[in-house]
């Protein structure tokens, strides 16, 4: 159910489903609920939080083939270290420092996401929209970084009409940067995820939809 409404919203976009990422993020979720979807051929998982990760993923050791993790939370600088051992990916750096320290901390390049604050809620971590421009140009000049795209947490709306222009608004930011391999647009969520195909998202962060509420 979830791929075919996956795959209507990119019919109406007029694109194709193989265009878009599903990450399944377990937030809150034990390990065996990850190892029943991956057995449902999920590939890619998604975490907040790096210490959760680091518990669950010694009971996944043996999964194959092994899914690729993302880290989709806000990264504290002193889990930067351990969040290198335990993601393939980062969609959310926030901040220059944050970035400098992973470029630092990498023995490999590192795919990112650059979060965008989008909506300007004070409530959550991101570049704005101004300042990402100039940013963007000094984070892709870090050594081991490699800045793959956007990511943003669009407001909670009870229709996800209301915030079809927030990723509207990402989509256009991403092609204002002169930066070659900036293609991902991370956006959209169990609630609005098919308004955020149909503006444009290449990766989709769902929780609730596969795995139901949370147990935590």
């Amino acid at each position: 159910m979830l791929r075919q409404r996956i795959a209507a919203a990119c019919q109406r976009a007029g694109r194709s489903p193989d265009e878009v990422t599903l990450v399944a993020i377990s937030k809150g979720q034990p390990a065996a609920a990850i190892a029943e979807a991956l057995a449902a051929s999920i590939r890619h998982i998604g975490e907040n939080r790096v210490q959760e990760a680091a518990a669950k993923r010694p009971a996944l050791a043996d999964i194959w083939p092994s899914p690729t993790w993302h880290l989709v939370g806000h990264l504290q600088s002193n889990k930067v270290k351990l969040a290198l051992d335990l993601f393939d990916i980062i969609h959310s750096v926030d901040s220059l420092p944050l970035a400098d320290l992973i470029s630092k901390r990498a023995q490999r390049p590192v795919p990112v996401l650059l979060e965008v604050n989008v909506a300007g809620e004070a409530s959550k971590f991101g570049f704005s929209a101004q300042e990402l421009a100039e940013v963007a140009t000094m984070i892709a000049r870090l050594p081991n970084l490699k800045v793959r795209g956007l990511m943003t947490v669009a407001p909670l709306a009870s229709d996800p009409e209301q915030v079809r222009p927030v990723f509207r608004r990402l989509w256009e930011m991403r092609d204002s940067l002169d930066l070659p391999d900036c293609h991902d647009l991370s956006m959209g969520m169990t609630d609005d995820f098919e308004v955020a195909i149909e503006e444009g998202s290449t990766i989709v962060r769902i929780g609730r939809a596969i795995f139901g509420e949370r147990a935590t």
